[in-house]
């Protein structure tokens, strides 16, 4: 007999998948509403996908951040305007599919990756805060619901008791027949290992077959869409990416980096279909950078940065939120924080998934009831 690292080991040599208890959602109390969360780790300069280029400070402020000769940015409205990578979300703004909500930061306001991440994921102020993740607390607080973390691992952010399985590509390719064939058969009568076994066979069944293996966020997007599109599959999906730590040469990679994410937004699009009607993509990181570039044309950790907010859902074509403007600044050196993140995150759960105030400040974001919901997400 297998031990149960060898069973998980030959059933996913395609795949890493951590099961849920049932793959049947026709009674979710979602209905035909789905959410993406994608995690940028490495903190998002919102400055600069969401420049406030109209603020006197801001070309004096950032300086050959700001100024990149023959590239004009689309505007938003008279104060903001969108990275110009960022063309596929223009689009979906002026179709009111996209908004932002800038000025966003944690209760936790160091400056260590790991501690915000930490702190981002677990949905308290503290790093030590809890040890299982908000959205999974948020699966766990609706019931009858279903997640889906599409990660090489099991980040924090998913993390509990509540039914969320993972699922990533391979370079290896998925599990050959003759060898699935052999563990079914191994187990078919077992009842605890059989049933998993089943459920393992009938997700890889819904896993995309046309994934590039490099495992770019646009492959990842698409295939969270082929999931979520799905009549028996998962309603919440989550998904991360990393990169977005621009200390140097901050206008090239940010070009390259936006691009990708704009390029995963248009592939979920395309492949939601008509689900995309009902679907919120909430797009969020650690904390912001520095106003002001460094040595190596790069910016450095800072506080606030923006989140992106996008779906047939989203109340979109606006930038929401109270904008602190810079003129004053957090420190000398960074963009102040006007919205807590956890307001925004509870507007869209509160708003587009139906979870009550009570949940949302006790279970889902213990110990934050002095945060409100921020309204208006929702169209």
């Amino acid at each position: 007999m297998f031990n149960r690292r060898e069973f998980l080991k030959a059933l996913g040599v395609g795949t890493s998948l951590l099961l849920w208890p049932s793959l049947a959602a026709a009674d979710s109390p979602l209905g035909k509403r789905r959410l993406v969360v994608v995690l940028l780790r490495g903190a998002l300069d919102g400055l600069a996908a969401v420049p406030c280029d109209s603020d006197p400070a801001y070309q004096r402020l950032r300086g050959s951040l700001a100024s990149q000769e023959g590239v004009v940015a689309p505007r938003l409205d008279g104060t903001f305007s969108l990275h110009p990578s960022l063309a596929f979300c223009h689009r979906l703004y002026q179709a009111g599919d996209f908004a932002v909500v800038h000025a966003c930061g944690l209760p936790y306001q160091g400056r260590s990756h790991f501690d915000a991440q930490e702190c981002l994921e677990n949905g308290t102020a503290t790093p030590t805060g809890s040890r299982t993740g908000w959205l999974n607390r948020a699966v766990g607080s609706l019931g009858d619901t279903q997640g889906l973390g599409l990660t090489s691992s099991r980040p924090l952010l998913i993390r509990g008791p509540a039914p969320f399985a993972t699922w990533s590509p391979s370079a290896h390719g998925t599990t050959q027949p003759s060898l699935a064939q052999r563990v079914a058969a191994l187990y078919r009568q077992d009842p605890r290992l059989g049933p998993v076994f089943e459920r393992a066979l009938a997700m890889q069944q819904m896993a995309p077959t046309d994934i590039d293996s490099g495992g770019l966020l646009k492959d990842t997007l698409a295939a969270a869409a082929q999931f979520l599109a799905a009549a028996d599959g998962p309603q919440i999906a989550m998904v991360e990416d990393d990169g977005w730590d621009t200390h140097a040469r901050q206008n090239a990679v940010l070009s390259r980096k936006l691009e990708q994410l704009d390029s995963g937004l248009a592939a979920l699009h395309g492949k939601l279909g008509e689900r995309w009607q009902h679907t919120a993509v909430v797009v969020i990181t650690e904390f912001g950078r520095t106003v002001a570039v460094n040595g190596t044309g790069g910016t450095d950790h800072g506080t606030a940065s923006c989140i992106l907010l996008a779906g047939g859902a989203i109340r979109g074509g606006r930038v929401h939120g109270q904008w602190p403007g810079l003129a004053r600044l957090r420190d000398d050196r960074d963009l102040i924080a006007s919205q807590d993140t956890r307001a925004v995150l509870k507007g869209v759960l509160r708003d587009h998934l139906g979870l009550d105030l009570d949940p949302l400040a006790e279970q889902v974001f213990p110990d934050s009831r002095q945060v409100g919901p921020l309204a208006g997400l929702i169209g």
